[in-house]
């Protein structure tokens, strides 16, 4: 290496681009914070663009990455099919969903919920067709009978039914 490369380098003074990306990145860094780290690189550049500052998306994408920002992204929920062979159970209320009583006639409902730390998880609620009123429910991250068997135990343990056929 050359003693004239040496000093310079020793000497070295940043360039106005880098001054300006350090100002870029001040912003960014208020936009992600503003968006409570949602906003990815286009909806930032199109913040950025109001603020009066017009860069390309992938000079934008280069400093989330130095920055370490990332979006939250929520990725779609796509159905396997299962190998197993299913069992058709009677349908007991064939579509009748009128009451007179409560305790009377229950159904269930599985839901899908998305969560950030866990992924997917999984609802199961035990609903009294009379009242309207939620009555029992399980939360699992995986989706299976025990879940809805355990539902509608703790509904059966917080409403004590009279059972009128045999169901245990």
């Amino acid at each position: 290496m050359s003693r004239s490369s040496y000093y310079k380098y020793l000497n070295k003074k940043p360039s106005n681009r880098e001054l300006e990306n350090v100002e870029i990145e001040k912003k960014i860094i208020n936009i992600h914070k503003e968006s409570k780290n949602r906003y990815g690189a286009i909806k930032i550049n199109e913040s950025l663009k109001t603020l009066g500052v017009t860069i390309s998306s992938k000079r934008t994408q280069r400093l989330m990455k130095k920055l370490g920002i990332k979006s939250i992204i929520a990725r779609k929920y796509r159905p396997t099919s299962s190998k197993r062979k299913i069992e058709e159970q009677e349908n007991v209320l064939k579509r009748d969903f009128n009451t007179t009583t409560i305790n009377e006639k229950w159904v269930i409902d599985l839901t899908y919920i998305y969560t950030i730390k866990d992924g997917w998880c999984y609802l199961a609620s035990v609903m009294d067709l009379y009242s309207r009123k939620i009555i029992g429910y399980a939360m699992s991250k995986s989706i299976d009978t025990n879940l809805a068997l355990q539902a509608v135990k703790n509904a059966f343990s917080l409403q004590k039914p009279i059972l009128s056929y045999g169901i245990s």
